[in-house]
């Protein structure tokens, strides 16, 4: 505790060894709560306001424990910029020689026996897919890694990456002839021998449902586990203590037995047509349904006739390819993997139509080309709980430290302790040092339509256009559906003569490198873009938010959590609806102000926040900004923020 305390000085050595470095009191409450906890092995829950610096006020007491730590984040961009930034000044300031190691999903490793396989025999005529697999071949002979993160020059959704990776049900495991040279074996290898692992979130879950990522082997040896972004996990780990099965699985799986047929089965030309009519009926599943993306009901959808006859062929189709494969098992080793992934399928296939069973919801989600069912369980705080408090067995006590920046509603913990069953562990909410008040305005503006009023599109665009013109662009537009945001991308351009970015038409990080570059810009977007973007100073100072953010009342895991919390007696509004709406809009929010020099105006354009009794929940979990339902004086504030900041 001492060590952590002398580390945030003033002259100690974060101070002394990172530029710029300024510990802030929160931070420093942070930190010593960080070591409490890993020294008492208990769990903690933190809430530190953007701008607290809780990546430094975790990683200081956890790297001068001297303890096994697994640091898990919300997504792959975030796990790279703590390996490969934040975690290589700390360990230099506090001149510790620890081994560290970041560690993906499977997905993103290179694996040498595909990469032969569909080499050699391309699976679709497509120029495009064989150039990508030429300078795919061509980069294997040069990494050290097997990092597909490495392939910047090839895109992020080519069609090449799924015939070069492998999943869990179609690795071959050791019986693959490129076992010893694996880059997924190598990288769980130096996990296992690192003093701090930086994994994800779904890395994270897909291993305790599945124990397929090394984390079986992993996690026992581990002291300390820390959970940044914790806001995400209760969704993410509900996902994968369900099952799933997808057409895009099935094809797979068809495909493979037929290159099997095609190189080591050539004399079995019925294991190909059993295969082949399997995957036709996958295809014609997918039509069933209408041809945009969409989630829905599962339970509902199987009522219909016409799936229920669609599921019971392929079932059908499954377990007669089943008995043919059957029958060649012991012929090859690629061969045996196919049947034990199509009896995985067929198993996982009878409990989703299976579809009476309680306390799960069970939905469906299509792609342009694909389909998927689910089950979640609605409610993963029993087995997590059992996971965090376990002590049976176990000679000495782990830490969890949970933290985010958006964790409290209404200054309460619960919403995430009861969904996760930390109902035990210790809460701390620390504010955000930033003088808000004086940094930021919040614009409720009067006189909006309702947002179900269809006058609501035209009325907030004249409001956009007024904000982004006094403000010369340097703003995020925020949307809470595809269809406003598609809408708006084809109006403004109309009344704007500033560039514009729209979500959708390049890849996340183009748009946010294109976003700083051009200065005066307009970014329209949705989903990703309400959290772990970070854009700092005067480049953007406006956010606009199109409307409160709650989930669409069809979402089928929202709806089945509403109805559970309605047959327990709770008020599936306050309980559900509510403390997920205010969790995303606090995070749509903090895309202002990112440091202590940044000022900026955020309007919120959904009168709820003043006419309805719930919006004073929304209005205590946000920072003290000043506040107005004056567009003029908004405009005003943003005139004051640029002219001020000329002279400065």
């Amino acid at each position: 505790m001492h060590a952590v305390a002398a580390a945030f000085a003033d002259d100690g050595v974060l101070a002394q060894n990172i530029a710029g470095f300024k510990a802030r009191d929160a931070q420093k409450q942070m930190a010593m709560a960080v070591a409490q906890s890993i020294e008492q092995g208990s769990a903690l829950v933190v809430e530190a306001g953007t701008g607290t610096g809780k990546t430094y006020a975790y990683l200081v007491p956890a790297l001068l424990a001297g303890k096994k730590v697994i640091l898990s984040t919300g997504t792959k961009n975030l796990q790279e910029q703590l390996y490969f930034r934040d975690l290589p000044k700390v360990l230099n300031a506090l001149a510790l020689p620890l081994q560290t190691a970041l560690l993906k999903g499977r997905a993103n490793y290179l694996c040498l026996f595909r990469l032969t396989q569909h080499y050699q025999h391309v699976p679709v005529k497509d120029d495009l897919l064989i150039q990508d697999l030429s300078l795919i071949k061509k980069w294997s002979s040069e990494t050290q890694t097997g990092d597909i993160g490495e392939l910047t020059y090839i895109a992020e959704d080519s069609k090449a990456l799924p015939y070069v990776t492998s999943t869990s049900d179609n690795c071959l495991g050791k019986d693959c002839p490129d076992f010893e040279d694996c880059y997924l074996l190598k990288a769980r290898k130096k996990a296992m021998n690192a003093d701090l692992v930086v994994v994800n979130h779904h890395l994270f879950f897909a291993d305790m449902a599945l124990k397929d990522t090394g984390f079986g082997e992993l996690l026992p040896n581990m002291d300390v586990v820390i959970f940044d972004e914790a806001h995400q996990i209760p969704d993410i780990a509900s996902e994968y203590f369900g099952e799933s099965v997808s057409s895009k699985l099935l094809a797979e799986l068809c495909r493979d037995i037929e290159l099997a047929c095609k190189t080591q089965l050539r004399d079995h030309p019925q294991l190909a047509k059993t295969a082949d009519k399997l995957a036709a009926l996958v295809r014609d599943w997918r039509l069933l349904l209408p041809g945009d993306p969409q989630k829905g009901n599962w339970r509902d959808c199987y009522q219909r006739p016409e799936m229920q006859v669609a599921m019971s062929r392929i079932q059908d189709a499954m377990q007669m390819l089943y008995l043919v494969l059957k029958s060649s098992l012991g012929r090859s080793d690629q061969v045996d993997s196919c049947y034990e992934r199509l009896a995985t399928a067929k198993a996982r296939l009878e409990k989703l139509l299976d579809v009476e069973r309680t306390g799960v919801s069970f939905w469906y989600e299509t792609t342009t080309r694909t389909i998927s069912l689910h089950y979640t369980p609605l409610s993963i705080a029993d087995k997590f709980n059992e996971l965090v408090f376990a002590r049976e067995g176990e000679s000495k006590k782990r830490s969890w430290i949970f933290t985010s920046a958006t964790l409290s509603v209404d200054e309460g913990f619960d919403h995430f302790t009861d969904q996760m069953g930390l109902q035990n562990a210790q809460t701390m909410l620390l504010d955000s040092p930033f003088d808000y008040p004086n940094q930021a305005m919040l614009l409720v503006p009067r006189y909006l339509p309702e947002p179900t009023d269809p006058r609501i599109n035209k009325a907030l665009l004249e409001l956009a256009v007024q904000l982004i013109n006094a403000n010369n662009g340097r703003c995020f537009f925020l949307f809470t559906s595809h269809r406003m945001l598609q809408w708006m991308a084809k109006e403004l351009p109309l009344y704007i003569n500033l560039p514009i970015l729209v979500q959708g038409s390049t890849s996340k990080r183009i748009l946010l490198e294109q976003f700083v570059e051009l200065k005066h810009t307009v970014l329209l977007g949705t989903g990703s873009f309400w959290e772990g973007v970070d854009v700092r100073g005067d480049t953007l100072s406006c956010v606009i938010i199109d409307k409160l953010p709650f989930a669409s009342p069809d979402e089928p895991l929202l709806q089945a959590r509403s109805e559970d919390a309605r047959l327990r007696g709770q008020d599936p509004f306050a309980q559900v609806q509510l403390p997920q709406a205010v969790i995303t809009l606090k995070q749509g929010v903090g895309r202002l102000i990112r440091d202590v020099s940044d000022r900026g105006v955020l309007a919120i354009c959904d009168s709820r926040l003043v006419t309805r009794p719930y919006g004073e929940v929304f209005i205590k979990s946000l920072p003290p900004m000043k506040r107005s339902r004056d567009v003029g004086q908004a405009i005003e504030f943003l005139e004051h923020i640029h002219s001020s900041g000329e002279q400065d």
